[in-house]
């Protein structure tokens, strides 16, 4: 297991968001976390990634705690994550906003970058291939310098990825990535995601609406309702059953 979540609590005053909530995460697996809104699923994220801490309980990955650790630490630990809502630095081209990704990664001193010392040349063209080469994955290199809040809804979504990616994560979290895409951008964000997983040997944990993208993506889910788990498993027995359905689904087992 890559990520091991042990009886989360997260309480916030009177109200409690994630109420005993357990799950595991296998490597190279793509897991769902999905739910109605106000389930608890972005606070799980936050606990995650070291936004919030929890109330009671654990996060391990690879075995290790990494609950009560700072957000940054666990970015160095290999967790990176993208957002809800896109966050792209709005003066900044498609290539400046994936380097930024690389920022702890840089193998120069603080002087060798001042004094502009061969290291610091070296490292600087190492860091532009590797933002290169993640870019020809997602088919971004055409561009590269292009302001990034100039593309496509969609393509603004692969810079975020790609900028998480340039962390060098071995769990990627993806918050809602298909929101406001349409039919066909969903089907090429979702052989996306397998490619990503397999070319950058990447374990993906996703919070998803669009249920037809997770029937197709993901190997199992878990559905949270009120921050507490009524189902583990895989889709096709999430969406048959009557707990999920009445939280959530609806009648998409018709679709």
């Amino acid at each position: 297991m890559i990520l091991e979540i042990c009886d989360i609590t997260k309480k916030f005053g009177g109200i409690t968001a994630i109420n005993e909530t357990s799950f595991n995460i296998k490597q190279n697996e793509i897991y769902g976390l999905i739910g109605p809104n106000g389930a608890g699923k972005t606070t799980m994220f936050n606990i995650i990634t070291g936004n919030y801490e929890p109330t009671s309980g654990q996060v391990k990955f690879h075995g290790q705690r990494i609950d009560g650790l700072k957000p940054h630490k666990i970015v160095h630990r290999g967790i990176a994550r993208t957002f809800q809502n896109i966050r792209l630095f709005n003066s900044m081209t498609v290539l400046e906003n994936i380097l930024i990704g690389f920022d702890y990664q840089a193998e120069y001193t603080y002087f060798e970058a001042i004094l502009r010392l061969p290291r610091y040349f070296k490292e600087e063209r190492r860091i532009k291939q590797r933002a290169f080469e993640i870019m020809t994955v997602l088919g971004l290199e055409d561009y590269a310098d292009e302001m990034a809040t100039s593309l496509s809804y969609g393509q603004q979504r692969k810079v975020e990825i790609a900028r998480a990616l340039a962390a060098s994560p071995q769990l990627l979290l993806l918050d809602e990535p298909a929101a406001g895409m349409n039919p066909q951008e969903t089907e090429e964000l979702a052989q996306l995601f397998f490619k990503i997983r397999d070319d950058f040997d990447v374990t993906i944990l996703l919070i998803e609406h669009d249920m037809k993208f997770v029937n197709k993506l993901c190997d199992r889910v878990m559905v949270l309702d009120y921050g507490k788990t009524i189902f583990e498993g895989h889709i096709k027995d999430a969406i048959n059953d009557e707990e999920v359905i009445k939280a959530y689904l609806g009648d998409f087992k018709h679709a």
